[in-house]
């Protein structure tokens, strides 16, 4: 990857951020090399910053810092695109990013995954899925397999409703396991991708 610095007067190319998991842009800011040379090296995204002009690392104040997961080069090697895990809001506004647009993938199963998160961190009172993670791994782990036996049973059955249902309770409580260990669908999902079809 060779970007073309020279192409600009001031030296700079733009950089658009992107979520890694949702897909969502985020922001735009402007790299030079040395920004570049840093934000590789310590894997956070640095801009250079055209008002102060100096380097600036995203979140070296609030401490929302960008984790770079990727970094791609367009066909004219005048542009970065670089795929990255926010940590809190992007914007300095308090929005989840610079275009005032809620950070959420349009698939319903990483929706899911962050109401979850959500009941996790912040519980609330009344809600079943607080309720599991305040009764521990133990119990959690428990009613997956539950749900996994009800499962079973259904799929020896023949009424297509019950064993929907079935699953859908397996999958959600599924979900509740890998955040209670730390874990997202994203993280099995790579697994996934990197096996072979057999």
């Amino acid at each position: 990857m060779k970007p073309d610095f020279t192409k600009s007067s001031d030296g700079l190319i733009p950089v658009i951020i992107q979520d890694s998991k949702t897909s969502t842009v985020l922001m735009l800011g402007y790299m030079n090399a040395e920004a570049l040379k840093k934000t590789e090296n310590e894997k956070r995204v640095t801009f250079y910053s055209r008002s102060k002009k100096r380097l600036w690392t995203k979140g070296e104040e609030s401490g929302n810092f960008l984790n770079v997961n990727e970094i791609k080069i367009d066909c004219d090697n005048d542009t970065l695109l670089i795929k990255a895990t926010p940590v809190g809001p992007v914007c300095h506004t308090g929005s989840d990013t610079c275009f005032n647009e809620k950070n959420s993938s349009n698939d319903f199963l990483f929706q899911l995954e962050q109401i979850i998160a959500d009941r996790k961190n912040n519980p609330s009172e009344g809600s079943y899925t607080s309720s599991l993670f305040a009764k521990g791994m133990n119990k959690i782990a428990q009613k997956v397999g539950e749900e996994a036996t009800e499962l079973v049973i259904e799929a020896k059955d023949n009424n297509p409703e019950l064993f929907k249902n079935e699953a859908a309770d397996l999958l959600f409580h599924y979900l509740i396991l890998l955040s209670a260990k730390g874990f997202s669908l994203s993280d099995v999902i790579e697994i996934l991708k990197n096996r072979s079809p057999k």
